[in-house]
């Protein structure tokens, strides 16, 4: 490669903006870009099928003479449920659910952590002691158990199992959080506006978080994924979102006593959860190759 060549190179980079720069690394993964499509489609799915379908007549009306239909009938592609009802309008029109859930609890679970590992990261001593150990101490609780002991205690809605999930989820923040502050409040302007006078709050909100943001989103995608697979595994032990909610790990649960003789009513809830969860995490992957410093030489 030429020098006149290298030159161009460099000063197309210096004219992208950081958005820009990991974009164009994104865009070099098929399977990153497939993670991406896939989610839009999702997120296409979850809202249509809320204009499209009425909740109370098409998602929990029950039609008794209409059950067990195969995948395949003419009006229902994926067969019916045990109660009659559609399996593909109950699973189109349930993305929302553990979508929601996932965004939510991801939210939740970023929000407290992230805060909680800048502020050890960056005063470090006895309070990243402190937040360390507390972050131990819940990280040392299966996350299921501690998701059944939240969704018990307080009952079961949408809301409690947003905050059961995200609040499982908190130390994983913590800790992603406070590795990525390690070696950027030993940066020279920090001192700088240490010195400056700059308040604490300031510095670390204004100049050590974006600095330290790389990580952070990438564990944001890959929390998404880890949120819906536990909701749905919450809802699959009956704690999740009260019945007659679509919720696909709902779905699972319901359909696990006739899986013998009408597996379909496992296997496309199955399929779905998996599909989302496959896409997340693909998305997680390539977001954390295009924040990856080596490939912006």
């Amino acid at each position: 490669m030429s020098r006149k060549t290298k030159a161009g190179e460099f000063k197309a980079y210096k004219k992208r903006s950081f958005a820009q720069e990991v974009w164009r690394n994104y865009k070099k993964s098929p399977s990153a870009m497939l993670g991406l499509i896939l989610i839009v489609l999702i997120i296409i799915v979850a809202i249509t099928a809320q204009i499209v379908y009425d909740y109370n007549t098409d998602i929990v009306q029950q039609n008794i003479k209409q059950r067990f239909l195969s995948p395949g009938t003419p009006g229902h592609l994926l067969g019916t449920d045990n109660y009659g009802r559609d399996v593909l309008t109950r699973i189109l029109y349930g993305a929302k659910y553990s979508l929601a859930v996932g965004l939510v609890a991801v939210a939740i679970s970023c929000l407290l952590g992230s805060t909680l590992g800048l502020i050890a990261g960056y005063y470090g001593g006895v309070v990243e002691n402190i937040i360390l150990r507390f972050c131990e101490v819940f990280m040392g609780i299966p996350s299921v158990l501690l998701g059944v002991a939240i969704m018990s205690a307080f009952g079961q809605s949408l809301a409690v199992l947003m905050l059961a999930v995200g609040l499982v989820y908190v130390p994983m923040f913590a800790r992603t959080a406070r590795a990525a502050v390690l070696p950027v409040r030993e940066e020279e302007y920090i001192e700088a506006a240490r010195v400056s006078g700059v308040s604490d709050f300031k510095i670390i909100f204004q100049h050590v978080l974006p600095n330290a943001l790389s990580p952070i989103i990438v564990q944001v995608t890959m929390g998404v994924a880890n949120g819906i697979l536990s909701a749905s595994f919450l809802s699959f032990l009956g704690l999740g979102v009260p019945v007659p909610a679509p919720e696909w790990g709902a779905m699972l649960s319901s359909g696990r006593e006739y899986i013998r003789d009408y597996g379909y009513l496992t296997t496309y809830p199955g399929i779905a959860i998996m599909i989302t969860v496959l896409a997340f995490n693909l998305m997680g992957d390539g977001l954390r190759d295009a924040l990856d410093p080596k490939l912006k030489q």
